[in-house]
């Protein structure tokens, strides 16, 4: 499993110790001294998660979250709080963040975290895949074997289809056999499951 994990905090001591930790377990780093330059320079379409502190000069840790949380909502933030922060960092928990951990934290758990979250990542980005996948092979249909898709999403069966489309039942198996070849299913459940998955999304 590969992936990035980008370091946002202004202080130079923390992203320092923060980097030698990850990079001892061959964790690929990027850091960023403050959330503006995170956002100007960092690929949020890349598996990996981000490790925010939440008290920064200018935007602050929670508003770029908030941004995150727009642009980029499936890569994982966990937050770096003191201890006054935990507060912010629960609200911040509520809002969608993976995770928090109070400075000074223990390193087993910060990086046993990271891999969990790089983890759920990848698993949200092949979904995503596999739901874009679904929807260019949808674009192929006809209108017609739309139609029919429809109508089996619905739950229909062949001599209802057919008479709600004014097609007879032979022309309806015609089309759900192409439509399972253009959606590269091998059966109707697997076409209704995958289609239903797309659209749940």
């Amino acid at each position: 499993m590969t992936g990035v994990i980008h370091i946002v905090d202004d202080d130079d001591a923390v992203r320092r110790s923060l980097r030698w930790l990850l990079e001892s377990v061959d964790l690929q780093v990027l850091e960023y001294s403050d959330a503006v330059s995170f956002l100007t320079y960092a690929d949020l379409t890349q598996l990996g998660c981000v490790l925010l502190d939440i008290r920064m000069p200018g935007m602050s840790g929670l508003t770029l979250q908030g941004e995150l949380a727009s642009k980029a909502p499936d890569l994982p933030v966990i937050l770096m709080t003191g201890h006054g922060d935990v507060p912010m960092a629960v609200r911040a928990m509520k809002a969608g963040a993976y995770d928090f951990f109070e400075k000074p934290y223990n390193d087993q758990l910060l990086l046993d975290t990271v891999t969990k979250a790089i983890e759920q990542h990848q698993q949200r980005l092949s979904e995503q895949a596999q739901i874009l996948t679904v929807e260019q092979r949808r674009t192929r249909l006809t209108r017609r074997e739309e139609q029919v898709l429809q109508c089996l999403l619905e739950g229909e069966p062949s001599k209802k289809i057919a008479d709600r489309l004014n097609i007879s039942v032979r022309t309806v198996d015609v089309h759900r056999h192409h439509i399972m070849t253009k959606m590269q299913v091998v059966s109707l459940a697997d076409l209704i499951r995958v289609c239903l998955e797309a659209q749940s999304h």
